[in-house]
């Protein structure tokens, strides 16, 4: 397992990509774009042809982008192939309300990304790494180590090809989460630009307020992205309302200890105005007391903030429970009449490994 060194710096730390991958046209900016149409002596409207039918169309193939001369196609087909990920194997609920999709990169690596439907919408679990370097003791893709970074490109093609799963479903895609595998702030610039691009009012124009970027707690970065001109939502992987548990449960806490993390926070909804959701993963025997429950609360107290309580999604992998019904409700009754906002959320897709990284770990298994 790969954890996170423990030191008292405050210094942002962003794990930057290998060199040298094979880059996608999802990679590029609608600006960046129009640059690269102009280097290959083609004017910005192509372009812009190009991105409306890769975001609002939703084009798998160039020679769906009919409106493109064939010529342009070829090259594009030579010097940006598509697709920019492949994916390798999916499993379906019985009811086919949660998809889970394994994709390989051009360089032979493997990641998720979940399509739930909702009575009212749609939404995406993206992955941001291969693998995480956050260590958390209860998570299928953290037990694996950080392999790299994904691109922005291979973020967008994610988002892409489920966009299109979803609407030949009948079902827009209407929300996305970044609580797919890894860590969103070790990844800021690509998590960042990739936003941009979906969020491109010439393309897929997917809402900001429709984004929710999920953290363990990087406190440098919940500062920056205070900053941000996208208003997503904020989500903080909280898991205990204690030092002690959450370093054993977040290694990253011993960075940024609970104390500093709240501060960060405070900073971020003072500025924002916006709400910030805590995630607390339920665990039998681990973190369901009733003095945990309590000690959350006092954490949390004075914030503009809700919780979701989330049964734990067991995993092989890990020696960690789901608590009774009857504790998780005490748990989140607690949490509500310490005046904190709290709703029980269980995850989706148990019976297909849709706990984060869980799948990818069987795909591997089942290749050798």
């Amino acid at each position: 397992m790969c954890m996170m060194e423990t030191d008292t710096t405050t210094t942002p730390i962003e794990i930057q990509p290998r060199r040298g991958r094979p880059q996608s046209v999802y990679d590029f900016s609608l600006a960046e774009l129009i640059e690269w149409m102009a280097a290959q002596g083609y004017p910005a409207f192509r372009a812009r042809q190009l991105f409306r039918w890769l975001y609002h169309n939703l084009a798998a193939e160039y020679d769906e982008i009919t409106v493109l001369p064939i010529g342009l196609r070829e090259l594009l087909q030579r010097e940006l192939p598509l697709p920019a990920i492949e994916p390798v194997h999916e499993v379906h609920t019985d009811d086919d309300e949660t998809v889970k999709v394994v994709y390989r990169t051009r360089d032979g690596l493997t990641l998720e990304t979940v399509l739930m439907f909702y009575s009212d919408r749609a939404t995406i679990c993206v992955s941001c790494q291969v693998g995480c370097a956050v260590g958390c003791s209860f998570c299928a893709t953290g037990m694996g180590g950080l392999q790299r970074n994904l691109t922005a490109g291979e973020m967008v093609a994610q988002i892409v090809d489920i966009a299109r799963r979803s609407r030949e479903a009948g079902r827009p895609l209407t929300n996305l989460v970044m609580m797919g595998m890894g860590e969103p702030f070790h990844n800021y610039a690509a998590t960042m630009k990739m936003i941009g691009i979906i969020n491109d009012s010439e393309g897929m124009h997917f809402g900001a307020r429709r984004i929710t970027i999920s953290t363990s707690g990087v406190v440098p970065f919940i500062n920056k992205l205070a900053d941000e001109p996208y208003q997503v939502n904020l989500a903080i992987s909280i898991h205990a309302g204690n030092d002690e548990l959450r370093s054993r449960l977040v290694p990253i806490n011993e960075r940024w200890p609970l104390s500093e993390l709240i501060g960060a926070v405070r900073r971020y909804i003072d500025k924002t105005g916006r709400r910030v959701s805590f995630e607390y993963a339920l665990m039998s025997t681990v973190n369901d007391t009733d003095e945990d429950a309590r000690q959350l609360a006092s954490v949390l107290r004075g914030l503009r903030c809700h919780v979701n309580v989330i049964p734990y999604n067991p995993t092989p992998a890990a020696p960690y429970a789901r608590p009774s019904v009857e504790t998780i409700n005490r748990f989140t009754s607690i949490v509500e009449a310490a005046g904190i906002p709290a709703t029980v959320r269980y995850s989706r897709g148990v019976e297909i490994s849709a706990a984060c990284g869980q799948l990818r770990a069987e795909h591997a298994e089942l290749s050798v």
